[in-house]
């Protein structure tokens, strides 16, 4: 009876399912059949007659491909599990110049609404998604859509053979057809639906020249961010020392000066002066470790990530815990990436979310190193761009590597960061 049960509830969901796909599947061929009507009904003893419904069945497969599109993905992600990316390009800025002029990535426009009409024109044009959406909205009808119609199809037969109003008549060929289109109905419900998982994963995912479009333009975008990223740090160590090590090894300079000048006439002042450089030279000293510190702690290069994470925990004013299966040694930058980004976020954790405590894990898989920061403060952190989260997440992106924040307003706050590696 269980079984039965389970199969009924199988049939149920898979008939509604079948339905959804016709409904989304079909629209391109209903325009098609409009149109081949409307030239039927208009007649052909001109040639003129068919440029009308042409023109219907150009506009609306153009108009149609990509909603469609954009809902098979939506129904095989929800059923199945399966994302599939769109792939499409994405609109560059568009700037207004000294001239007055609008320029879209393509052209000079003269007002902003040209501009960006223009760029969406050339790139739903140029964007290789747009004829893939094309091909799928043809392809769908004719493999999945009609798969997914054989259940409707049969219950409709059922029900006009049950009923005797089908051709087979009113009698006992009537009522075994009705039988026969039931089971039928019933016995494919469940699967006539998957055709189009199939068929989305085959045509509507990303073509091997798209991704490697995308790849490309993703590196290019890594390494400009790398760029920038390089420059700033070298204007920060060149501040630090200008404004620190730098000014204190000029005064300390001057002191030892002026005590060599005082050493005969007055020998106290003298020793005196030594002593105040003696401290100078003892506070630059630290200033220095402390930048060495920045750029690339010792702890680091010398004990490796986790006994570095774990005396970066000693210096937060924090409660964290540090959790790691062993040490892990992986190559420096990735190990210099990974541990400026924990320091980011327990710092977060301090400034921003007014955290107590603090549980930081450390990873090693078959797919490389994972670690999650979780703190028990505020919550509502986000991504947002030109902000620290968005920049770690551009610094592990160089190495192919995800940043995922969950943070909900009330806390916690759990990061996970995965970085590749082998």
């Amino acid at each position: 009876m269980g079984r039965v049960r389970s199969w009924v509830v199988r049939a149920g969901a898979g008939f509604w399912r079948a339905a959804v796909v016709v409904a989304v599947c079909m629209p391109v061929p209903a325009v098609w059949a409009g149109a081949v009507g409307l030239a039927v009904w208009c007649g052909a003893e001109h040639p003129w007659s068919w440029i009308g419904p042409a023109v219907i069945v150009c506009a609306g497969t153009l108009a149609l491909a990509q909603s469609v599109c954009r809902a098979v993905r939506v129904l095989v992600a929800r059923w199945t599990g399966t994302a599939i990316p769109g792939g499409y390009r994405e609109a560059g800025p568009v700037m207004q110049l000294s001239t007055g002029y609008w320029w879209n990535g393509f052209s000079y426009e003269r007002s902003r609404r040209d501009a960006v009409m223009d760029q969406r024109m050339r790139l739903w044009w140029s964007d290789p998604a747009t004829w893939r959406d094309l091909r799928f909205a043809v392809i769908a009808p004719f493999t999945a859509g009609l798969a997914a119609a054989l259940p409707p199809a049969a219950l409709a037969v059922a029900a006009l053979g049950l009923t005797g109003v089908g051709p087979a008549g009113s009698g006992t060929v009537g009522r075994l057809v009705g039988a026969a289109a039931t089971a039928v109905a019933v016995g494919c419900s469940p699967y006539a639906w998957r055709a189009l998982h199939r068929v989305a994963v085959r045509f509507l995912g990303p073509s091997a020249a798209m991704v490697l479009a995308e790849r490309v333009d993703e590196l290019t975008s890594q390494r400009a961010d790398a760029t920038v990223a390089q420059a700033a740090e070298i204007r920060r160590i060149e501040r630090d020392l200008h404004d620190g090590a730098q000014a204190r090894l000029v005064a300390l300079g001057l002191s030892l000066a002026t005590a060599e000048a005082l050493m005969d006439r007055d020998p106290e002042q003298a020793r005196t002066l030594m002593r105040e450089a003696r401290a100078g030279a003892a506070a630059s000293l630290t200033e220095l470790r402390e930048l060495i510190r920045g750029i690339s702690p010792p702890v680091l290069s010398e004990r490796g990530l986790v006994d570095a994470v774990r005396a970066l925990a000693l210096d937060v004013p924090l409660d964290v815990a540090v959790r790691a299966a062993g040490p892990l040694r992986l190559d420096p930058p990735i190990e210099s990436a990974v541990y400026f980004g924990v320091a980011e976020l327990l710092t977060n954790a301090v400034k921003h979310a007014g955290a107590n405590r603090a549980h930081v894990s450390l990873v090693r898989d078959e797919t490389g190193i994972v670690v999650e920061v979780e703190d028990d403060g505020r919550g509502g952190a986000d991504a947002r761009p030109g902000g620290g989260l968005a920049g770690l997440r551009r610094r592990l992106a160089v190495f192919d590597g995800t940043l995922t924040v969950t943070s909900p307003h009330g806390g916690p706050t759990r990061v996970r960061m995965a970085v590749p590696c082998e």
